[in-house]
């Protein structure tokens, strides 16, 4: 079984954001196992940390950039890819500017001041996601989607189809590729970012790269690149893999199987990855729904005042006190409400699943609550959303988040979900009051 792995020591990159143009120096340093690779904004008092996962995503034109409120880091694509091609996967990378340097638009540079660190085992073995189903999410004509691999086979294969149509400068490429440190240093790591004449003309209009010149960029005009030698004939759709290598990284750690990808762009690939975070939490919470509850119905009944039929979380399989807590509640024919509620075709009335995320909610502060002589009680709703019926026969898996606790209130954001789907959500707020009235 694979290792974790950081650097040796620390380096330093030097370089412009390829769109902003701001100079930037970035550092490489090592981190402990289970660490993951975390961005560090050290130009912010105090520096500001943003783990390089899905969720911390912001919605970004042509490149993949992370948020944590209102600070940002721009163009991470070609990092991540570097990182995730030589194994990495625990690493602090410092920035003094918003924008990942671009050096020469691959992740080349990258790959050889890794290389120049030394790679360092952690003694932890590598949590591999192995995906479990086929995944595939699609716009018009692009897709990407990825598939089981062969059961004991931890890599990660790529076939990528690009087309520009016949008669253009980039045309059709194909290419297929197997993950390897030795591979990607080699066939992906000096494919470098590419635009048409056209979309770099509109990039600069907009005040982007405007810093750049034909050298520093691939741009593709009719006969092929402005005043640029490629590195490989299929150097376009090489790099298209490099950017989803780095996509595919914000799984949190490295995932296993077969992609297959057609004209697919940062949006969908983030979205493929979103797909899989979701399959391995139903995947979680089905293994957890087989292990001895935190609280079953007993324990709920001498924590919540709510009484049947107004008792609506069966039992709680996960909580995590004062963070996060997973409940379920399984929903009969026998329900009272359905005797009245569409008889016809029974469904789930919308405030009773609101109902359901709240009392989940209140179990949470419940446990913050404990020694205070508090109970939270319902005080607002924001953000409700639903999205699907609930019928008989469903089972709700419900969950928890606290936002935000205080001596008087209380904020936690509920979502409520029936297999993969996610059937409702809202911001629940409580007033905390004195146990005794009620």
């Amino acid at each position: 079984m694979r290792q974790q792995q950081t650097i040796d020591r620390p380096v330093d990159l030097t370089g412009r954001g390829l769109f902003t143009g701001e100079p930037v120096t970035m550092r490489f340093e090592p981190a402990p196992a289970n660490t993951g690779i975390v961005f560090v904004r050290e130009d912010q008092k105090p520096p500001i940390r943003i783990r390089a996962v899905v969720e911390n995503v912001a919605k970004r034109l042509r490149r993949t950039s992370l948020r944590n409120g209102s600070v940002q880091v721009e163009t991470i694509e070609h990092c991540m890819s570097a990182l995730a091609g030589l194994g990495i996967d625990n690493l602090y990378v410092g920035l003094n500017a918003n924008e990942v340097p671009a050096m020469d638009g691959s992740c080349g540079a990258f790959v050889e001041k890794l290389r120049e660190a030394g790679l360092r085992g952690l003694g932890q073995p590598q949590d591999v996601f192995r995906v479990p189903e086929t995944v595939r999410v699609c716009e018009g004509d692009s897709y990407v989607m990825i598939a089981p691999g062969t059961e004991g086979d931890d890599a990660l294969e790529i076939v990528y189809d690009l087309n520009y149509g016949p008669g253009g400068p980039i045309g059709q490429q194909l290419f297929k590729f197997r993950l390897s440190p030795e591979g990607f240093a080699e066939q992906v790591a000096p494919a470098r970012t590419f635009v048409l004449q056209s979309e770099a003309e509109q990039f600069r209009a907009a005040g982007l790269g405007t810093h750049l010149t034909y050298q520093d960029i691939l741009v593709f005009g009719e006969d092929g690149p402005i005043d640029n030698t490629l590195r490989f004939p299929d150097e376009c759709v090489r790099h298209k893999v490099l950017d989803l290598i780095g996509d595919l990284f914000l799984f949190g750690r490295f995932v296993a199987g077969h992609v297959f990808a057609r004209q697919s762009g940062h949006a969908l690939n983030h979205e493929l990855v979103r797909r899989l975070r979701e399959l391995e939490e139903a995947g979680r919470l089905r293994r957890r729904m087989h292990s001895p509850p935190v609280f079953d119905i007993r324990q709920i009944q001498r924590i919540l005042p709510h009484r049947f039929p107004f008792l609506m979380v069966d039992r709680v399989i996960e909580l995590e006190p004062g963070e996060h807590a997973v409940g379920v509640k399984n929903v009969t024919a026998n329900e009272e409400f359905f005797v009245g509620h569409y008889p016809g075709q029974p469904i789930m009335p919308g405030v009773l699943i609101i109902e359901c995320m709240a009392q989940l909610g209140g179990l949470l502060l419940a446990r913050e609550l404990e020694h205070t002589g508090k109970v939270a009680v319902l005080l607002s709703l924001d953000r409700v959303k639903f999205r699907r019926p609930v019928v008989p026969g469903d089972q709700l898996i419900l969950e928890a988040s606290a936002r935000r606790v205080k001596s008087r209130t209380g904020h936690v954001f509920c979502t409520a979900r029936v297999g993969d789907q996610q059937v409702a959500e809202a911001d629940i707020k409580f007033m905390m009051v004195d146990a005794d009235p009620l």
